[in-house]
């Protein structure tokens, strides 16, 4: 898996990072059980701060995704039956502030849900 850290973007490195660890896991490129990195090594190869690949692995076993071992490193967690009560609002929360700006900026409902779709198929195809 190939990680791309753009220094000018406006979305903080260690959410690229997270970012684009899920989007690996979504794809299939990276899989339960696989290890990441260690924070230094990761932090080495893309030339980061070890705390910014610390916070990004931080972040992502606050989601459930990875999980931190102590001495044993970061491992991709199994994936659960989806956990409504946990993620499902948690998801719904990020979700509805971009929707809401796509509204205002005079996306159609239908440009949305198109939107949605070629993004979904995106993670099946890339």
């Amino acid at each position: 898996m190939l990680i791309h850290i753009d220094s000018q973007s406006e979305v903080p490195i260690y959410m690229q990072l997270t970012n684009q660890i899920i989007k690996g896991i979504a794809k299939g490129e990276l899989k339960h059980g696989d290890s990441l990195p260690s924070v230094r090594a990761f932090a080495a190869d893309l030339g980061v701060n070890m705390h910014t690949v610390h916070k990004s692995y931080q972040a992502l076993e606050k989601k459930g995704i990875i999980s931190l071992v102590p001495k044993s490193g970061a491992v991709i967690c199994k994936a659960t039956m989806f956990d409504e009560v946990v993620h499902y609002e948690r998801l719904r929360q990020m979700m509805e502030p971009v929707v809401a700006e796509a509204v205002v900026l005079g996306m159609k409902h239908e440009e949305v849900e198109e939107m949605l779709q070629m993004l979904l198929r995106q993670l099946h195809k890339d």
